[in-house]
């Protein structure tokens, strides 16, 4: 009864079954028979209760830790299945991005320009990219046009500053800005300090690259058998 009495002494003196079976080796249903009859003072109980907090503490950051070693290991790895961009390639990429993000012609409206929206600014400058290099657009015939929520009318210097930092365009090229309303009443996660809008990119006597692009977009379609 050795043990019996040894961890009755240290359930007694605030030890958790932890550390109790640290130092009596015996199943847990064993111990937690032997105890289920030591009452605890509210200091030991509050002190076993921060032991398990801080316990729980312990195993969300070793998770997490966890969780960001296998993304990083993840991000290695698919930096090295991407080599070099080749233009054709850059071609291909600016094709795809047009037609989910793009604005495209309509029967109701044969001679749509070409028009690129999105909040991602590495999405624009790609975009952007793609407009110079593979489509030969000049920045003259670039126009940008910015649509924020009312709310955040107050940071539209910031807002500016922003898109031209990033797009590399000098700033007064942003004061197109158009507000949305904003609703009563909303789920969206796109506001505060990280909110910059949406930026539209509008090429300029652009009706005939679009069509082309529509023609890249059938060829990709065609080229991939899919109809």
């Amino acid at each position: 009864m050795y043990f019996k009495e040894k961890a009755l002494e240290l359930r007694r003196n605030g030890l958790a079954y932890s550390e109790i079976l640290e130092n009596i080796p015996v199943a847990k249903s064993t111990l937690s028979l032997w105890l289920q009859s030591v009452n605890l003072s509210e200091k030991q109980k509050q002190r076993l209760s921060e032991r398990k907090i801080s316990a729980m503490r312990r195993g969300w950051a070793k998770r997490k830790q966890q969780r960001l070693d296998i993304t990083l290991a993840i991000k290695k790895q698919a930096h090295k299945e991407i080599g070099t961009i080749s233009e054709n390639e850059l071609l291909l990429m600016g094709i795809m991005l047009y037609w989910a993000e793009g604005a495209k012609s309509k029967d109701y409206n044969i001679s749509q320009g070409v028009i690129f929206g999105n909040s991602d600014s590495a999405m624009i400058k790609i975009f952007l990219k793609w407009l110079k290099d593979c489509a030969k657009v000049t920045s003259e015939r670039i126009v940008f046009e910015i649509y924020i929520h009312e709310s955040s009318l107050r940071k539209q210097k910031e807002i500016k500053q922003y898109w031209a930092g990033k797009t590399g365009f000098p700033i007064e090229e942003f004061d197109r800005i158009y507000l949305k309303k904003d609703k009563i009443k909303t789920n969206r996660r796109n506001k505060g300090n990280a909110y910059y809008g949406l930026l539209r990119v509008k090429v300029k006597k652009s009706t005939n690259l679009n069509r082309k692009i529509s023609a890249w977009i059938e060829t990709v379609v065609e080229k991939c058998g899919v109809v």
